[in-house]
C-alpha cells in the first residue's frame, strides 16, 4: 500500500514585477500556511519518505517548509524541472517512476496539473477546486508506483488552509 499527496504551492506573491513567472517568491500568507499544513500532516501521522517539487520558487520555498515541519531533510528534496506547470500525464509519469522504497510520496506542483491529476486519479472524480496549498491525499492500492494508473487511488482527505482555519482561499 502506497501513499500520495499532490500538493499545489502556497501562495505566491506578485508583487514583484520584474520578476518571472518561475522566479516569483511565496508571499506572508504563504510562508505562515505552509508551517500550518505541514504540522496538520504530522499531526494526521503523514511521515513522507520522499518529497518531489517543482523547481519553481514559490513550489520550493512550499516545499522547504513542508519539509522542515515534517522532520524531512530539507536537501533529500527532489528537485524536478519538468514538474513546473506539468500536465497531468507529466504527473502521473513522475508518480510511477517514484523509488519503490518510498511508501509515502509528496509532490509539489502547479495548477491546473495538479487539480487535474487529483480528478483523475480518483474513480470518484473531480474536487471541486484546487486552491493554494491544497493537498489531495490518496491511498494507492498498488505496492509498486509503477502500477499507478488513472482511476487506482482512493482519495482519503483534501485539506486547504482554510479547512484548518487559516488563509482564505
Amino acid at each position: 500500500m502506497k501513499e500520495l499527496l499532490l500538493i499545489r504551492h502556497a501562495k505566491s506573491d506578485w508583487d514583484h514585477p520584474g520578476l518571472t513567472d518561475h522566479d516569483r517568491p511565496l508571499n506572508a500568507r504563504g510562508l505562515r500556511d505552509a508551517p500550518a499544513m505541514a504540522a496538520a500532516l504530522k499531526q494526521r501521522g503523514v511521515r513522507p519518505d520522499r518529497i518531489v517539487s517543482s523547481t519553481a520558487v514559490r513550489a520550493m520555498m512550499t516545499a522547504k517548509r513542508l519539509a522542515g515541519g515534517m522532520d524531512y531533510p530539507e536537501e533529500r528534496i527532489l528537485r524536478k524541472p519538468e514538474l513546473y506547470l506539468a500536465p497531468p500525464a507529466i504527473l502521473l509519469g513522475l508518480v510511477q517512476q517514484l523509488d519503490e522504497e518510498a511508501d509515502t510520496a509528496m509532490i509539489i506542483g502547479h495548477n491546473p496539473g495538479m487539480h487535474e491529476a487529483s480528478a483523475a486519479l480518483s474513480p470518484e472524480g473531480g474536487l471541486d477546486g484546487f486552491p493554494t496549498l491544497a493537498v489531495a491525499r490518496f491511498e494507492i492500492a498498488a505496492d509498486y508506483w509503477g502500477l499507478v494508473e488513472w482511476g487506482s487511488a482512493r482519495l482519503i482527505e483534501f485539506l486547504t488552509p482554510r479547512s484548518l482555519g487559516g488563509g482564505a482561499v
